[in-house]
């Protein structure tokens, strides 16, 4: 069974088509990243996964439950989301204690009590995504960085079967994001763990774990599948719109724009 199936995903908003036709199947020890420049589908894509959006046709399947058939309430609690939706809604007083615990109850600005299993299990995953000397600091304290490694921890908490990570570099300085892409490695490699799922539009992200990529194009599939066949450069170029050079040093990504960009009107 795949981890997640879409077969003809279409979204509209105001009569213009947001997605079109978005066929794409993650299959169980698999990492995937969506790579798409601004504004060609990414976020709509997420939010149906989620159900935080309703396509205007096609089938969405996760975790082996259909959109419209299914619990859609009780599925949410087996994905993680790690994005800037999340962070933004997270009060400054707020320790990464109680923001890790209320992972496993699916709230922000925690207002329960943990309990004694809690928190034997905010400890281990603290240690897991290295952010113990954080857990009684103040959220509003914390680096980029940090907050990113503590939302993780929130994900984890509810021991989700699927981990999506929206942008989780976005902000972070270049030492940071290293350091985070590292993160991100362990974690797609770890046994029993979830399927990992990165949306980036940054080559630089994608951790050397990464099997498949899906490459989004004013809203449609550009292409899909093994990393090395979909990472080229005249699909990198399409889907950013621009010639762009790509190559893959030690396991790491780049791009490198063509001289004659810079030419082009902002």
């Amino acid at each position: 069974m795949p981890v997640l199936s879409v077969s003809q995903l279409t979204v509209t908003r105001r009569d213009t088509r947001i997605l079109r036709g978005v066929d794409w199947t993650v299959n169980e020890g698999e990492m995937w990243t969506i790579l798409g420049a601004n504004g060609s589908g990414k976020t709509s894509l997420l939010s149906c996964l989620t159900g935080f959006l309703t396509p205007a046709g096609g089938t969405v399947t996760v975790l082996g439950e259909t959109y419209g058939s299914s619990d859609w309430t009780q599925l949410k609690k087996r994905i993680g989301l790690v994005s800037s939706s999340v962070r933004q809604m997270v009060e400054d007083t707020e320790r990464p204690r109680e923001i890790i615990g209320g992972g496993r109850y699916g709230q922000i600005n925690f207002w329960g009590r943990l309990t004694a299993d809690d928190q034997r299990q905010i400890a281990i995953i603290a240690r897991q995504v290295r952010c113990t000397p954080l857990l009684e600091r103040d959220w509003a304290v914390l680096s980029q960085g940090e907050r990113q490694r503590v939302l993780t921890g929130r994900a984890l908490m509810a021991k989700p079967e699927l981990l999506i990570l929206d942008e989780p570099c976005a902000g972070l300085d270049p030492v940071a994001r290293d350091r985070f892409v590292h993160f991100m490695q362990r974690l797609a490699t770890q046994k029993r763990g979830p399927a990992v799922v990165l949306v980036t539009h940054h080559l630089e992200e994608i951790p050397p774990a990464c099997t498949h990529v899906l490459a989004l194009h004013r809203g449609a599939v550009a292409a899909a599948g093994p990393i090395r066949e979909v990472i080229t450069n005249p699909i990198i170029s399409k889907i950013f719109g621009a010639p762009v050079r790509v190559c893959c040093r030690g396991g790491k990504w780049e791009l490198t724009l063509s001289k004659s960009t810079g030419k082009a009107a902002f």
